[in-house]
């Protein structure tokens, strides 16, 4: 955790780094909301999703050809799309505003040393978009946002071994729910378009926010279902829901996306909190999902749907092309649509023939475990104040400590929006102690055990 400063009131007293600059008037909490405020401008056109799009045409071509050759996306066909910035003139810039942190603030200081991280991988993502249509897109996406490959902190497990384990026991619990659901077979009845579900979502958004405005709208130029902005939740035009989507869409963009965006962008200090660099991926997403456990408003199906986007990435990182990945999802038994959006997701910006995709999806999965991980070795070792501060903004797990221990000098504000589970955590602690026994709990012999009983029935 990082060292506390004595009082606010200090602050003004001790030397200011800013001095040698000319500006002695200057207090520690000016000069970290001055530098925030130069990485939020900076970020502030990069569209990363916006800057991967293919033109609609790619896919009535590639359906046409049924399906035998590649979608046509070349690199020039990424190069037309204008990003808004000057590729060179961005890298400088983030540059500098790095070299600036070290400078004002001090290489040691914890929360220079958060900022830094975050502005340089802002530049990265000008090298990625820069890469766009070529093999090294692949090597900034899989630095940036991992890879199935990666290792858990156990040094052991890779994301790609926790996708393999899932993918059977979802195939068979989906094939379960879907044999048993009979009455409530109309809650996943996607009986809803999207002018409808907006409106359904804008109202149980409005009773979770209150005063703060939530705006939900149709919107015909995003490419999934829905997503999250600043202060807004999309659903496609186009798309139906059931009411099952509504109950995941309130919590996973509202409770999560839009909260932590809210909660940052009351940071009258560490201002950078209210924008996520990909740094921040796997705890965004995964923390959403999670949300979605937590409130047992997730089904099978769905998180079969995360789990194949990480078997997705690995087969295509191992060599195979958007065909052989686009008929993978078509043996699991997606729809057509499904099968070319599925896949687009994961080689956009990257090589169609296969070894280098855009691996960002393999975040989700590897951001649940980790986010449980967090949660739950935070209450063991009588951390529990970290855990809300997950919502505090857009923060990767290192980040926690060092923000929860300046909330008490104002560096930091701690966060209002918060799921009901995280403001009062008490049903999270006895979740976690148990988890925690359960999972020493006899390994297969507990489960050789009750096989045994249920071979006898």
């Amino acid at each position: 955790m990082a060292e506390r400063r004595p009082k606010e009131h200090d602050e003004s007293e001790a030397v200011s780094p800013d001095a040698v600059r000319g500006h002695p008037w200057r207090s520690y909490k000016e000069t970290v909301a001055r530098l925030a405020d130069r990485i939020v401008e900076g970020q502030k056109p990069i569209r990363v999703l916006q800057a991967l799009r293919w033109d609609d045409a790619v896919q009535a071509q590639f359906l046409k050809s049924k399906p035998r050759e590649l979608p046509k996306v070349e690199v020039s066909d990424y190069e037309r799309i204008d990003l808004g910035f000057d590729l060179a003139a961005k890298t400088a810039e983030f540059e500098a505003i790095a070299r600036d942190v070290t400078q004002e603030l001090g290489e040691s200081d914890p929360i220079a040393q958060i900022m830094v991280t975050t502005v340089l991988e802002y530049r990265d993502v000008v090298h990625l978009l820069a890469a766009r249509g070529t093999r090294e897109f692949y090597a900034w996406s899989r630095k940036l946002y991992g890879s199935p490959k990666d290792s858990f902190p156990d040094g052991k497990s890779t994301v790609r071994d926790l996708g393999q384990l899932l993918y059977g026991l979802l195939t068979n619990v989906d094939q379960w729910g879907l044999e048993h659901v009979r009455d409530g077979a109309a809650a996943y009845d996607r009986s809803l378009d999207a002018t409808e579900a907006a409106k359904q979502i804008a109202g149980r958004l409005a009773a979770f926010f209150g005063d703060a405005r939530v705006r939900v709208e149709a919107d015909d130029g995003i490419l999934a279902d829905a997503a999250a902005g600043s202060d807004y939740v999309k659903v496609r035009t186009g798309a139906r829901f059931s009411p099952r989507d509504i109950d995941i869409l309130e919590v996973h963009e509202g409770w999560v996306h839009v909260a932590t965006s809210l909660n940052g962008q009351a940071q009258p200090v560490a201002k950078w909190l209210a924008k996520g660099p990909p740094r921040t991926a796997a705890v965004q997403e995964g923390l959403a999902a999670l949300v979605e456990m937590f409130t047992f408003r997730t089904y099978p199906r769905r998180a079969r749907r995360l789990n194949d986007r990480v078997l997705a990435v690995d087969k295509a990182e191992d060599g195979a092309s958007f065909i052989d990945v686009f008929e993978w999802f078509r043996t699991e038994g997606y729809e057509e649509d499904e099968c070319f959006n599925n896949t687009r997701r994961i080689f956009r910006g990257g090589m169609l023939a296969g070894g280098a995709p855009f691996t960002k999806d393999a975040c989700y999965c590897k951001g649940i475990v980790l986010n449980y991980a967090f949660i739950r070795s935070a209450i063991q070792h009588d951390r529990m104040d970290l855990v809300p501060m997950l919502f505090v903004g857009k923060v990767a797990h290192e980040d926690v400590p060092v923000l929860a221990g300046r909330v008490s000098d104002g560096v930091v504000k701690p966060p209002r929006f918060l799921p009901p589970m995280f403001r009062d955590l008490n049903g999270l602690a006895i979740w976690m102690a148990y988890s925690t026994f359960f999972s020493r709990l006899g390994g297969e012999a507990i489960s050789d055990h009750y096989a045994r009983l249920f071979a006898r029935h």
